[in-house]
Order: structure tokens, then sequence, then C-alpha cells
């Protein structure tokens, strides 16, 4: 029997500068993961990498992206498609951000440009009742920080969806489908030092849309409870194929 894998799946890259002092996407998560090196399989999805067979995958995340989804490239239109597949054979997802915003749209939910603008920086989550019965999110304090950057948001949750977190900008910050599929807006595998190099990158647009750079970054923190989501998803996946 083939031995499934976990996937990892980029949608995208951080800036070049970034990853030559900090890593990329995949280096930020695979250590919040706990998983052994030859059990995961990193995919370039942005860079037109196939995406697998479902029954070959243990888990999945989709990482963040600096696309937007509402583009609809040809990658994108492809995972899409995919990702009510991967549903259907009840293979655990995890979509982060980007991946978060994939998720629901591939499920019936709409996704655009937030009305409000950009959300970043160290934000408070508020967990809903549906929490408590959640494989990924019981346990959690009902409030805690998280480190969150985006300008699309799920707009419209897809139909069936359980909203498990918000807060009064973004309501619609994490959510589960089925028994085995979540999207999360906020990242997990950020920490206040990643943070503060996206801050100094958008730096001109956050000051054109009149957010205080110098205030975000003041309020930047550890966010070690949006952190373990990470390893909760990981053992959660690795579980249900053991």
């Amino acid at each position: 029997m083939t031995t499934r894998k976990f996937i990892l799946l980029k949608a995208g890259r951080t800036f070049p500068d970034v990853a030559a002092r900090l890593g990329d996407f995949d280096a930020w998560l695979l250590p919040g993961l706990n998983l052994p090196a030859d059990r995961v399989e990193v995919l370039e999805i942005w860079r037109d990498e196939p995406l697998p067979e479902p029954e070959a995958c243990a888990g999945v995340i989709m990482t963040g992206a600096h696309a937007m989804l509402t583009d609809r490239l040809p990658w994108m239109r492809r995972a899409l498609a995919w990702l009510p597949r991967l549903m259907a054979a009840e293979v655990p997802f995890l979509g982060i951000c980007f991946g978060h915003q994939m998720l629901a749209e591939a499920m019936g939910g709409r996704v655009d440009f937030h009305p409000k603008g950009r959300e970043i920086g160290c934000v408070d989550l508020h967990l809903h009742p549906a929490s408590a019965n959640d494989l990924l999110f019981r346990d959690l304090p009902r409030q805690f920080p998280a480190l969150a950057m985006h300008a699309q948001s799920v707009l419209s949750l897809p139909p069936g969806a359980i909203l498990l977190a918000g807060n009064e900008f973004e309501p619609h910050h994490a959510f589960r489908i089925g028994g085995q599929a979540w999207g999360i807006q906020f990242h997990p595998e950020f920490n206040p030092e990643r943070m503060n190099a996206y801050v100094h990158h958008l730096a001109q647009q956050l000051c054109s849309a009149g957010q205080d750079c110098e205030r975000i970054r003041a309020k930047l923190c550890d966010t070690p409870i949006a952190a373990s989501l990470l390893p909760r998803f990981a053992a959660m996946a690795q579980a249900r194929f053991t």
C-alpha cells in the first residue's frame, strides 16, 4: 500500500529579500507541524506543479499568497476544481489566508476585497460557541491574539459551513466544512519579525490608506495559541489514516 503523504501546497512566495533573510512560506510552516521530513511533500502550485490525487494525501495545507483569488489565474481555477474532490475524499485540509479563501470559493462561498480595506498586524480573535465542539479549536481560550494580513476576505461562507472565529473587522476568520476541512484567515505561521517585514514592504500602501505603521509595529506580539493550530492539525490528520 502506498503511504499517504502530508501535502503543503504553496500558493505563492514571500518577497525575495524576506525569503533570503527569513525563509519562505514552507520554512515558516513546516517546523510547526512536528512531522518527519520524509512524510511531507511541498508542491508549488502557483508554478503549475500538478495537484496530487486525494487518495495519496494524509492531509493538505494551502498557504497564503500575494496573488488575489479574484485574478482567477489558470492554476487557481485548477485548484478550485480540485478542492471539492479532496472534500469528497474526506482528506483533512487547512487553508491559511489565501488557502482559506480558496476553500470558501471552491465550496460555494464568495471572496472579494474587504469593504473596509486591509487588516494587518496583531488582532484579537473571538471564538463562536460552535468552536467548543470543533476538533481543531476546542479547548482554546474564547479570545486570543493572532497575526493577520489580508486585503481580500470571505464575504459569504459556503452553504453549511460552521463559523468558528471572527472579530469586529473580519467576521469570518475561521470556519469548518464537514468534519475535516478548515479555513483560517489569520496566519499561525507568522511571528512578529515576519509580520514586521510585511509592514515594511507595504508601508506606502498602508500610509496611503490612513493606517499607522508605527502603531501596527508597536502592537505586534507572539501568538502561541494561534501557532498551536499547526501541530493540532497535523496530529489530527495523521491519526485519521493511521
